[in-house]
């Protein structure tokens, strides 16, 4: 009588016993197979025709498949026909199921695949979608979508939307994408996986597929929208590319109600507010002891609250500008060997590599540098030593190269820049001899500079950031370390809580929904640590966080996690 199993033997405790058993065992089992002994089933398989030997036991404990046809009306009779697969590939799986092994190519996997399907192999089922992905470029995608439609594997499925949503950025390219069904799309766009930079590149794959078929596409583009992680964008781009799309005006209300209003989070039923993992973002710090030349970048650990070096990069300008595009540090203008430059070099942040760009039409530093809409701006600075103020103002894109636009009201250096709502903001800097309050705002439709409300008081080389639909600065030196805050719809400035550290570079980012800020020495300006402080809006207040390892900021930028995992 059999062994139940309930009275199967224990695990031997020598498992190196147990495991010289097993190998005899299947040994044995093996040369029964090649020598064809003690067969007790035959199958005919047709195109071509061929006979395949093999034992019942073996079989039925390999797949359930041969379980329940041993268990059926023909599974006595010693030789069963098998029409709807080719002998080959049938033989191959046979012996799969005895050493768990078989020759796959790319010629022979899609009909392998079919088969094990049939079959129920589930083993021999993954081992071919596995080589299907790892041999996509030979096989080429366009067979595997083919092959998922006529399989609807299961394994399969799931496999290409992970390559999918690691390959998004080149998928969405291709002509493929363009015929997706929309539950696929909803797939690739909720993952948490999904392999960005940014959340406009969901957005504009998005629009791509949804012009592809406006009118059959209508109802279904706001279940795309709604995969968005929406309070990744700013107010401007809710306002401008969401809000204006048909059934999506609910959506950008929310987005916007919860950047502008942390208090109302609670009462917002909003499907992701948080960001994907590949579009989790960190800080990363352009430190120099010599006014930035020569700079180290350093990387902040969010979960650890600490920072370590990302690398050091060889560039001996001094008071140059820096700014992050398309994973790119922009270094711009800048002093050296006593004459001011108008250099443009590009060091890209994943591959540690330079390259150099189109010069500025003007040779300045102490400038601001800003991106608006994929254009590079170069505003004002100092053309010389003598601080030979500038107010000539230059764009850079791609097609016509840099050109000048209309210049500042007044010229400046040493002053801030950033962007809200689509338009530019130089503030505060210096004059000459003349310290500043007053800012200037930049409209590109209509090429025009405007005055805005003066600050509270004079700042140079302030940080400044956008944030929440506001503009926050930071002062530079001690007896000027208030914080300030303008509002661009009352065009007003306001002091809010002043930060607890001294003299110093600092900069000011919008990161996870807080303000930060980099830099401000807890000692003197060349010993003293760098310090890190995050805004507390609800109770204005300032806590701390890590400081930098590093005596001077450059400047910091807010880029993707997953921008600084080298390849």
């Amino acid at each position: 009588m059999a062994t139940s199993c309930t009275q199967r033997p224990a695990l031997q405790s020598d498992s190196s016993g147990q495991n010289r058993f097993m190998e005899k065992l299947m040994a044995k089992i093996f040369s029964f197979y090649d020598e064809q002994s003690l067969i007790d089933v035959t199958f005919r398989v047709s195109n071509p025709t061929a006979l395949v030997p093999a034992h019942r036991l073996i079989l039925a404990a390999a797949s359930p498949y041969f379980e329940n046809l041993f268990s059926g009306d023909q599974g006595n009779n010693p030789i069963i026909e098998i029409n709807d697969i080719d002998s080959d590939i049938f033989e191959r799986l046979i012996t799969f199921c005895y050493t768990g092994q078989m020759l796959i190519t790319v010629n022979n996997v899609g009909a392998m695949l079919k088969a094990a399907i049939i079959l129920k192999l589930d083993d021999a089922i993954t081992s071919c979608v596995d080589y299907l992905m790892s041999h996509i470029n030979e096989y080429t995608i366009q067979a595997v979508y083919t092959l998922e439609r006529e399989t609807h594997c299961k394994l399969l499925i799931q496999k290409i939307i992970e390559y999918e949503t690691q390959n998004f950025v080149e998928i969405n390219q291709r002509r493929e994408f363009l015929n997706f069904n929309v539950e696929k799309m909803q797939r690739i766009l909720e993952s948490d996986n999904l392999n960005i930079t940014r959340e406009e590149d969901a957005f504009d794959a998005i629009k791509r597929w949804f012009n592809h078929d406006v009118p059959a596409r209508q109802e279904q583009l706001p279940l795309l929208i709604a995969c968005l992680r929406l309070t990744e964008f700013d107010a401007n781009f809710l306002l401008t590319h969401i809000q204006p799309l048909s059934g999506c005006e609910m959506l950008a209300f929310k987005a916007m109600l919860w950047i502008r209003d942390p208090a109302a989070r609670a009462k917002i039923n909003m499907r992701f507010t948080g960001p994907r993992n590949f579009s989790k973002k960190t800080l990363l710090a352009v430190c120099s002891k010599e006014f930035g030349m020569n700079p180290k970048l350093l990387q902040y650990n969010k979960v650890e609250d600490k920072w370590q070096e990302y690398a050091s990069i060889i560039f001996d300008y001094q008071l140059c500008r820096t700014i992050l595009k398309e994973g790119n540090l922009l270094f711009l203008g800048g002093y050296k060997s006593g004459a001011t430059s108008n250099i443009v070099r590009s060091w890209n942040i994943r591959n540690k590599a330079w390259q150099s760009l189109p010069a500025l039409d003007t040779a300045r530093w102490e400038h601001c540098v800003v991106e608006l809409d994929g254009k590079i701006y170069a505003i004002g600075g100092s053309a010389d030593t003598r601080k030979r103020v500038l107010a000539s103002v230059e764009r850079y894109t791609t097609s016509n190269g840099w050109q000048f636009v209309n210049k500042l009201i007044v010229g400046r250096y040493a002053a801030a820049e950033v962007t809200l709502n689509g338009k530019i903001y130089i503030i505060g800097g210096k004059s000459g001899r003349n310290d500043l309050k007053s800012v200037e705002c930049y409209n590109p439709n209509s090429n025009t500079w405007t005055s805005c409300a003066d600050m509270t008081e004079c700042h140079y080389y302030p940080g400044v950031a956008a944030h929440n639909g506001h503009i926050y600065l930071l002062g530079y030196f001690s007896g000027n370390r208030n914080v300030e805050r303008y509002d661009p719809q009352q065009d007003t400035w306001s002091k809010i809580c002043s930060l607890k550290v001294g003299d110093g570079f600092k900069a000011c980012v919008s990161l996870d929904n807080k303000l930060w800020a980099i830099g401000g020495n807890s000692g003197s300006i060349f010993s003293g640590k760098n310090c890190v402080s995050v805004y507390d809006e609800e109770n204005d207040r300032w806590g701390q966080k890590c400081s930098l390892p590093e005596t001077s900021i450059h400047s910091c930028f807010v880029v993707p996690e997953a921008l600084l995992t080298s390849k």
